[in-house]
């Protein structure tokens, strides 16, 4: 994530800069792996990704000498105004991201993260700290990558949403996509390892865990609920037949992983992960490959749906400079 957040921000810098006076300082980059630079003058991105692609660590970008760099003396030391968390995900725990985003906060430092993790599982206690700091704390990236959803719900919206549903997996979607075209489930799988849309263990995508932790997020954030994986029930694709997916077009339907989060009319949230025979006039069921799409209903306007890419790294980039364009506006 943070290499297509770096190739994003080099390909858009002179318009950035004209457009919203946007001029950006990397002051810190921190990897298990790759190391720790840190310059409180700058480090350029070109060079930090040149860095990278010769496989080099990056403490030889480092101006600031220090014995050992580690996450919190980052965070603490760097100077940076915004902290950007695009670790790998964890939904049993959502750590490290939820240990690096709480020392962030109460540093005082903006934070914006891509990982759905501490999202999905502590949301409100993080939103917390960033209010008693006065911070933000934003995650654009977290569900539909790159498309501008969250932000279309805080500032583009004035009514109030009640119902959301959605395609939020572009690995199933992708995998049921090839079964109604006549692939099995397992050759399915396989043409989305290939071209790398799953995993070599592809369970959190093909049980619908990826998925839980995107409806725990829509829930949480834009319904205002209070649910925990274990309140939402989750079903995955793996026991469809693969000739029940190849007939659904003809009735009229096509097989969708769907999440699916509503307010009741006694004010509870609910939400659930399911695979849906959904009606071809529904436009999630024209939703094909690895796309991802939100329907939100509201009053007056009704419904809404968005369609997007959902994961990929420049995508998931663009959302954070969206976030970070979010935070200097105000």
């Amino acid at each position: 994530m943070g290499r297509g957040f770096l190739e994003v921000l080099m390909g858009n810098e002179t318009w950035l800069k004209s457009r919203f006076s946007f001029s950006p300082k990397i002051v810190a980059v921190h990897d298990l792996s790759w190391g720790t630079a840190v310059n409180h003058d700058g480090l350029e991105p070109k060079r930090v990704l040149e860095t990278l692609a010769r496989r080099k660590k990056l403490d030889v970008l480092s101006a600031e000498k220090k014995d050992a760099w580690n996450v919190d003396s980052v965070i603490n030391e760097s100077r940076a105004d915004v902290i950007l968390e695009l670790t790998p995900t964890d939904l049993k725990t959502g750590e490290p991201a939820a240990s690096h985003i709480r020392t962030a906060l109460r540093a005082q430092k903006h934070v914006v993260t891509t990982n759905k993790g501490p999202v999905a599982l502590f949301y409100r206690e993080l939103r917390r700290i960033a209010q008693e700091n006065g911070m933000q704390f934003r995650f654009e990236g977290t569900v539909m990558a790159g498309t501008p959803l969250f932000s279309l719900v805080e500032f583009g919206l004035a009514g109030q949403v009640r119902r959301i549903r959605g395609i939020v997996n572009g690995t199933t979607n992708f995998i049921l996509t090839q079964m109604e075209e006549g692939k099995s489930y397992e050759e399915a799988l396989k043409e989305a390892q290939r071209f790398g849309y799953a995993e070599s263990d592809p369970t959190a995508d093909v049980e619908g865990y990826d998925a839980l932790a995107k409806i725990l997020i829509l829930a949480n954030v834009v319904l205002d609920g209070e649910l925990g994986p274990g309140d939402v029930p989750r079903e995955g694709i793996t026991h469809l037949a693969p000739e029940e997916v190849r007939k659904a077009p003809k009735e009229g339907f096509r097989w969708k992983l769907v999440v699916t989060a509503e307010r009741g009319e006694d004010g509870k949230v609910w939400a659930r992960v399911a695979p849906e025979r959904v009606p071809l006039s529904d436009p999630l069921s024209q939703v094909r490959g690895v796309l991802n799409a939100i329907t939100l209903e509201l009053e007056p306007l009704g419904a809404i749906t968005m369609i997007g890419p959902g994961a990929g790294g420049k995508v998931t980039g663009h959302a954070v400079l969206s976030d970070l364009l979010l935070i200097q506006r105000s």
